[in-house]
């Protein structure tokens, strides 16, 4: 495979312009979830960790302390390698964090973990009824600097 980046086009029914998000306080039927921000996987050791994926071809993007965020080419998620917590975890962004737990809640979700602040905005993690637990996440401080 040559060094060039697939790139998947995105294409839209004639005549339609891209589908536009929808602000949570919007509407009471405007999705809660935007999109998957990123993939968090523990690792044992975190040079260890980004120099496998390296491997693969993914390039680092940023790294903390504890984190490095890797490349997908064909979406702006991220792939985070992460020696803080065990267990893979799923980071879903929304528009508000605050807003989005309580319309979680009113559906019949409940909250895990309440809101609190990370580098980028805030984070909550609820689950559904049928217990799968989501990290969401808002960006209201803006994205991360490299």
């Amino acid at each position: 495979m040559s060094s060039s980046r697939l790139r998947i086009p995105r294409v839209w029914p004639a005549g339609q312009s891209r589908p536009r998000l929808a602000v949570v306080g919007g509407s009471p039927h405007a999705p809660v979830i935007r999109k998957l921000d990123c993939l968090q996987l523990p690792v044992g050791d975190l040079q260890a960790g980004v120099a496998f994926y390296e491997r693969l071809g993914h390039e680092v993007i940023w790294r903390r302390a504890n984190q490095v965020g890797l490349r997908l080419p064909d979406t702006d998620a991220e792939l985070v390698l992460q020696t803080e917590r065990e267990g893979a975890r799923v980071d879903l962004l929304v528009e508000d964090v605050r807003a989005a737990v309580e319309r979680f809640v009113a559906e019949g979700g409940r909250v895990v973990v309440g809101p609190f602040p990370i580098e980028i905005g805030l984070c909550a993690v609820v689950a559904d009824p049928h217990g799968n637990e989501l990290e969401l996440l808002d960006m209201s401080k803006g994205p991360l600097d490299p």
